[in-house]
């Protein structure tokens, strides 16, 4: 039975495996129409969420409704209006691309007259082509991402999961899966939930972002506004020598905001980049044991926004084994 006004109501979700934490109450609402990017590294937990929303894993603590239905009362009702497009493709190789789409339609109850039909929808919606014809051992790592996530789209599903769908694909391939889910929401008015490490991917596609770390929400919110809230500009000191000192050096210049550190690299958001590099290249100048090897200027990014509320950047974020034993042991309960 309906029970939410939001495509996607998550409150309070945990899920733990064992003594592992690796979703810990999450709070996350979704609006119909919205592409949600759920941006953090790998073993952040963002799979994990993805799982239970899609109902192949059960919660620990909290609750979800996805279509307006109960991920754990209601199943097969999320099940129905859901589609989904995993990090595995679970694709037979010994198929034809139109083979499995018409097998698809057919496991949603839809007549092979439909089906093929809505085959033939598909092959321009998620640009095929030709290549349906042939069997899917023959094709490329980006012709399996979009057959399966034309797969996910054969019962025309109210909400899309895609996690992590351009992992491990060369730039030009990122770029049609980009233009895809673009297409299959501006057109179709589609909800998109988003899971990604690539913050281009988030800041290209979602309407608003939802940060993870360590299995908690940290920041959440339209990512020009999460990049704003960092500052106008950012510069940024590759160093030798101790940083807190020159960190200490340059914190309390007028035009400095705020001063984050990683490893050798200072972060500095400031209020006008042109006019603050001179006087932070003086005070680390003048600043005993520093040795100052890049300067650089540029706009704030999301990597800077989790840097602000991890400490860490994405990129260097230490993956926790969390994610990745979580999500072997969710394929064996369900295998």
């Amino acid at each position: 039975m309906a029970s939410s006004s939001s495509a996607i109501d998550v409150q309070g979700m945990g899920r733990r495996f064992g003594d592992v934490v690796a979703v810990d109450d999450i709070d996350i609402a979704v609006q119909a129409g919205e592409i949600y990017g759920f941006l953090g590294p790998n073993g952040a937990g963002k799979s994990t969420l993805t799982r239970v929303l899609c109902t192949l894993l059960r919660p620990s603590s909290g609750r979800a409704t996805v279509a307006g239905y109960d991920v754990t009362d209601h199943a097969d009702e999320v099940r129905l209006r859901v589609g989904v497009a995993l990090q595995e493709a679970a694709l037979d190789d010994r198929q034809t691309g139109a083979e499995m789409l018409t097998l698809q339609g057919r496991f949603y109850g839809m007549p092979k007259s439909a089906s093929r039909a809505r085959v033939a929808e598909l092959t321009d919606l998620v640009d095929i082509g030709t290549a349906l014809d042939r069997r899917v051992g023959t094709y490329s790592g980006g012709m399996k991402r979009r057959l399966d996530l034309a797969l996910a789209l054969v019962h025309e599903p109210e909400v899309l999961f895609l996690d992590e769908p351009t992992t491990g694909l060369d730039p030009v391939s990122r770029t049609r899966i980009w233009e895809e889910v673009r297409r299959l929401n501006t057109e179709l008015g589609m909800t998109v939930f988003l899971t990604t490490q690539y913050l281009e991917e988030a800041d290209e596609l979602a309407d608003r972002v939802g940060i993870i770390s360590q299995g908690r929400l940290v920041a959440e919110g339209n990512p020009t506004d999460l990049k704003r809230a960092i500052g106008t500009d950012v510069v940024v000191v590759r160093l030798r020598g101790p940083v807190d000192q020159a960190r200490r050096a340059i914190q309390s210049l007028n035009a400095v905001e705020r001063v984050d550190t990683s490893s050798q690299t200072l972060t500095v958001s400031v209020s006008d980049g042109p006019s603050a590099i001179s006087p932070m290249a003086v005070a680390l100048a003048h600043t005993p044991g520093i040795l100052v090897q890049e300067l650089s200027l540029r706009r704030p990014s999301l990597d800077d926004v989790f840097l602000s509320v991890t400490g860490e950047r994405i990129a260097k974020a230490t993956p926790a084994t969390t994610s990745d034993t979580s999500e072997n042991r969710a394929v064996t309960e369900h295998s």
